[in-house]
């Protein structure tokens, strides 16, 4: 395969962060607050501190369900879009220091933080930019001054943070002081994923579905995912070229914050399966929100369900059949005898950049090769699943690339029961 010289010197390669949070392949949001004590999903920033009273909370009971279901990153809802925070600021007296809960000095944020790192997974926070109870947002200029000074109590209070997530909801024409804002970020988190807005380094996959389309490229200018038209969202100029999508879903259908007896609403297994298939074996990063009752806990039902899917992925793909790889435009894997495969999953070494753009797998059954399936990406993980062979050997054969591949791994797996 001829490759010119020009075309190598175009490959987008990720940061070193960057390519930290995409081998995570599994985060868990949790949205929290004083929704989840008013039966709604979008509150008006009307609703009484006094109200928000968790007798229960046990952050570290989320955060352990996480890392006992293979999540390495954990999101909380620090504000969401009424405006109520999670942590005692000094910007609002709309906050946990207003509330019964822990006589008022409690803070959520904190709680989290500390679990994290307790579990040694990825702690980022969700910090809407919409705020429907501060005065002072009608004024733009004052209310950046204001969400400034939550961002910095934030980014300076709770440690290293793994992702900071700028919601677009509700900021449709409104124009916030970027710039500012990710001076912030890189003074205080440089090594901090950015969600979507100012500069992003992640970006939304485009829907609440937690999937990613097929082909998902990672770079900026072949796939631009935004919540708003192209129009309207103004990443800023020094955005990287390279920016790897998330997908976000919740474990209940269409429901972010806690509602009672909405159980039903629970994804199963294998819905949940096939997402996963849809968002890590598409090449992004899956994040699952799961959210926590009146009480301050994750309800049983939830924590059953998650630790049901992490058991299944780590059924389905903890122990590889066999695995290789290599540079070259074929690489080729020798099985054990009488060996049963219905799996392959690829993975790129994207710190060289996105290369491969065609591709097709094929077995070695009795003395020919057959297709079992193809493909155009592969980026940080493609998973392909098809009717159970017994081959000798199967291979990976790269039709296009923009340059010579780099294949981190080729594995192949029996997940059928």
């Amino acid at each position: 395969m001829s490759i010119s010289r020009k075309l190598k010197d175009q490959l987008v390669v990720p940061s070193l962060e960057q390519l930290a949070w995409q081998d995570m392949e599994l985060g868990m949001f949790c949205h929290f607050g004083i929704n989840t004590f008013c039966d709604q999903e979008w509150g008006e920033g009307k609703d009484a501190p006094s109200l928000f009273n968790p007798d229960g909370l046990d952050a570290k009971q989320w955060v352990r369900s996480a890392k006992e279901a293979g999540f390495r990153y954990f999101i909380l809802t620090a504000k969401h879009h009424d405006g109520f925070c999670l942590w005692p600021t000094a910007t609002t007296d709309y906050s946990v220091a207003s509330t019964p809960w822990k006589e008022g000095r409690g803070d959520v944020v904190k709680e989290c933080a500390d679990a994290c790192r307790e579990e040694g997974i990825g702690f980022g926070i969700y910090v809407s930019p919409w705020d429907r109870h501060e005065p002072c947002y009608a004024d733009p200029q004052q209310y950046d001054d204001f969400y400034c000074g939550q961002l910095e109590e934030l980014l300076t209070g709770y440690g290293p943070l793994v992702e900071i997530w700028f919601d677009g909801a509700g900021s449709e024409g409104r124009e916030y002081d970027w710039p500012r804002i990710m001076d912030l970020v890189k003074r205080y988190q440089p090594g901090a994923m950015v969600f979507n807005m100012g500069a992003p380094t992640i970006r939304w996959v485009g829907n609440e579905d937690g999937v990613a389309p097929y082909p998902c490229w990672n770079t900026a200018d072949s796939s631009r995912g935004s919540m708003f038209s192209e129009e309207s969202l103004k990443w800023l100029p020094e955005t990287p070229g390279w920016v790897p999508a998330e997908c976000d879903v919740p474990i209940r259908k269409d429901r972010w914050f806690w509602h009672p007896d909405e159980e039903h609403l629970l994804l199963s297994v294998d819905q949940l399966m096939e997402i996963y298939y849809r968002s890590v074996g598409h090449g992004a990063t899956l994040l699952l929100n799961v959210a926590p009752d009146q009480r301050g806990l994750l309800p049983e039902a939830d924590v059953k369900r998650l630790l049901a899917f992490g058991k299944e992925i780590k059924r389905r793909f903890g122990h590889a059949l066999a695995e290789s790889s290599g540079s070259e435009e074929v690489v080729e894997l020798y099985l054990p005898r009488t060996c049963v495969i219905d799996h392959v999953v690829v993975m790129e070494d994207i710190a060289f950049g996105e290369r491969v753009s065609q591709y097709v797998l094929e077995a070695f059954i009795d003395g020919a090769w057959l297709e079992l399936t193809r493909g155009s990406a592969i980026g940080h993980k493609k998973i392909d699943a098809f009717a159970p062979v017994s081959p000798d050997k199967v291979r990976l054969r790269v039709l296009k690339s923009a340059a010579s591949p780099k294949i981190k791994s080729m594995a192949v797996y029996r997940c059928g029961e």
